[in-house]
């Protein structure tokens, strides 16, 4: 690459940044050509690109620095709609570190001249080991963009005659040293205060992100809440399933125990069959209770521990006690109320009766909401003869709890008004 003539103003280049180092580097004309669209980086392809502009004097000493922020899409073209005016940034920074021909001007995102366009930029890291302004300068030093350096013309030196002799050379001198050190006293306050600065942007930073992962928990919280309560809502339905079955086994097993005893001893064969039949059955009747017992056991430890979770008091520090000071909702599902939103004061009172709740919501009595719930899951008629056979046709299902009536709408036309 040829040396590149220097502008009047001197050069312009954009460094890309990557951990800590200057990782590309482009003259400011090439990085025009990616924003027109002309050309593309594949290796950058769906990536946020933290970049410097870097002007420099003909002497190739750094004048300004711009830290922003681009974004290249799935083609590796940067962001259309990116529109940082960075060269007029760059001309209203304000004073940053010396970079060897005094204090630059340096446009970050503490330290932007129009806070428009602060969310567009990022701080530099002035941390001893990873300082951004060191990296740019070592860049700067090498000149792998082959900039031409001019060198500042001498004056000569034209002696002149003091007024005052040698008394007046050392009071010259020793004001221009104390202008040098004022200088420099100025100069260190304005890094330490960027320094300040940037610190603090980093301190929101790391607070913003904080505040994402406490948010991603306590929706984590909520979701395991929420699988618990269907869980309890699942084992209940399935106890009252299988109660109804037992009982239903139960008539059965009266009714060929009483058969059993009119038959008497007629029959030694039937006699042979219906101890077999009766056999079975009490075998039968023993795994449903033993099913029974399973389940009532897996409720009881399922509502302990609902109710451990219910009682805990969180910490001061927790989240679950940001729940109760942020004054959370629970969110719960019922048939014929669909969701409930239950406030933390309410919580307590849901789960010891969540039918009555939910009867409460409905505007009806708790046993009216559980005839419909039954009539709800499993729409057959309910009508049952002298041996206790069901009659069980499918019926039409009344999806409103309010609208049901008990002997209509759980009755077949044949069973209507039947007990």
């Amino acid at each position: 690459m040829a040396a590149a003539a220097p502008a009047p103003d001197g050069y312009s280049a954009v460094f890309f940044i990557e951990d800590g180092r200057v990782d590309r580097q482009m003259r400011a004309s090439e990085f025009g050509a990616f924003l027109d669209g002309y050309v593309g980086l594949s290796d950058l392809a769906e990536t946020d690109v933290r970049a410097v502009l870097v002007q420099q004097g003909p002497d190739l000493l750094v004048r300004a620095l711009v830290f922003f922020r681009i974004w290249f899409d799935e083609e590796g073209r940067a962001d259309t709609h990116w529109n940082v005016p960075i060269e007029a940034l760059a001309r209203n920074g304000a004073k940053g570190p010396d970079m060897g021909a005094g204090p630059i001007r340096l446009v970050c995102r503490s330290q932007c001249p129009d806070p428009a366009y602060a969310d567009d930029l990022w701080d530099p890291d002035m941390t001893p080991g990873n300082n951004h302004f060191q990296a740019i300068r070592k860049a700067v030093d090498a000149n792998r963009l082959k900039f031409r350096k001019i060198e500042p013309s001498t004056r000569e030196d034209i002696p002149v005659l003091a007024a005052d002799g040698a008394a007046g050379a050392d009071a010259e001198d020793e004001s221009a040293e104390a202008r040098q050190s004022r200088a420099r006293l100025a100069q260190l306050i304005r890094e330490q205060r960027l320094r300040i600065k940037t610190l603090q942007s980093v301190h929101r930073d790391t607070l913003a992100e904080l505040q994402r992962e406490h948010r991603l928990e306590l929706q984590a919280l909520r979701t395991e809440l929420a699988s618990v309560e269907q869980q309890l809502q699942r084992q209940r339905l399935s106890n009252e399933q299988l109660k109804a079955r037992l009982a239903q086994r139960n008539e059965q097993y009266l009714a060929m125990q009483e058969r059993l005893e009119t038959v008497g001893d007629q029959q030694s064969r039937q006699e042979a069959n219906a101890g077999a039949e009766l056999v079975l059955l009490r075998e039968q009747l023993d795994r449903r209770q033993r099913e029974l017992e399973l389940r009532d056991e897996r409720i009881v430890a399922l509502k302990q521990e609902l109710d451990e979770v219910r009682d805990r008091e969180p910490p001061e520090d927790s989240i679950l006690g940001e729940l109760r000071k942020q004054s959370v909702f629970l969110v719960a599902y019922h048939p014929g109320v669909g969701h409930v939103t239950l406030p933390y004061d309410d919580i307590e009172r849901y789960f010891t009766n969540p039918f009555a709740y939910a009867a409460e919501r409905c505007g009806i009595s708790e046993p009216a909401y559980r005839e419909w719930l039954s009539h709800y899951e499993h729409p057959v008629c309910q009508h049952t003869d002298d041996q206790g056979t069901a009659c069980e046709e499918p019926l039409l299902r009344v999806s409103q709890p309010s609208d049901f009536v008990p002997g209509r709408d759980d009755r077949c036309p044949s069973h209507q008004g039947q007990s």
